[in-house]
C-alpha cells in the first residue's frame, strides 16, 4: 500500500513504514487524553522506527516535553544501529494533526521532521512537518510496506 500527499515547495518526500504509523497511532490513543511523544529514528528520508519517549511536561494533556534521559538514549542506541534521529513526534488527543502556536514556540531543532498524530479523526490523522525559519512546513509523506 502506498499514499501521498504533495506539497507545492517542497520536494523532499518522508517515506514511513506502515508498522512505524500504526506505533503512532497506537502510542497517542495509549496515552490519550495526554499527549504522546518520541523520536523518529531512521536514514536519509526514510523513517524506520518510532522510539517512545516519556512526557516531562508540567501539563501533558496540553503539551509535552521529551524526557531528556529517554532523548540521549534513543541517541545511543540508534547511532549503534547505523540510525539518527531524524525528528520527534507528538499527538493532538482532541484536534488535528496540525502544529499548533505552543508546538511552534517551543519547537528547538531547525531541519528535523516533527510527525504529529492527531486524534480528533477517525481514522487517526498522521502528518509531517520540517520545523524551519521560525515555522512548520508540511513534508509530504508516503508510506511503505
Amino acid at each position: 500500500m502506498k499514499s501521498e500527499a504533495v506539497v507545492a515547495g517542497f520536494s523532499r518526500t518522508i517515506a514511513v513504514t506502515l508498522d512505524v504509523m500504526a506505533a503512532l497511532i497506537a502510542h497517542a490513543r495509549e496515552e490519550s487524553p495526554r499527549e504522546c511523544c518520541g523520536m523518529l529514528l531512521g536514514r536519509g528520508e526514510e523513517i524506520a522506527e518510532a522510539r517512545r519517549a516519556r512526557n516531562v511536561a508540567s501539563s501533558p494533556a496540553t503539551r509535552f516535553v521529551i524526557d531528556p534521559k529517554d532523548h540521549i538514549d534513543a541517541r545511543r542506541d540508534g547511532r549503534a544501529r547505523g540510525l539518527e534521529i531524524l525528528g520527534f513526534y507528538h499527538s493532538h488527543p482532541h484536534s488535528a494533526a496540525v502544529p499548533s502556536a505552543t508546538d511552534v514556540a517551543e519547537a528547538a531543532y531547525p531541519g528535523s521532521v516533527y510527525a504529529i498524530i492527531g486524534l480528533s479523526a477517525d481514522p487517526p490523522e498522521v502528518r509531517v512537518f520540517e520545523f524551519a525559519d521560525g515555522n512548520f512546513h508540511e513534508r509530504p509523506l508516503v508510506t511503505v510496506g
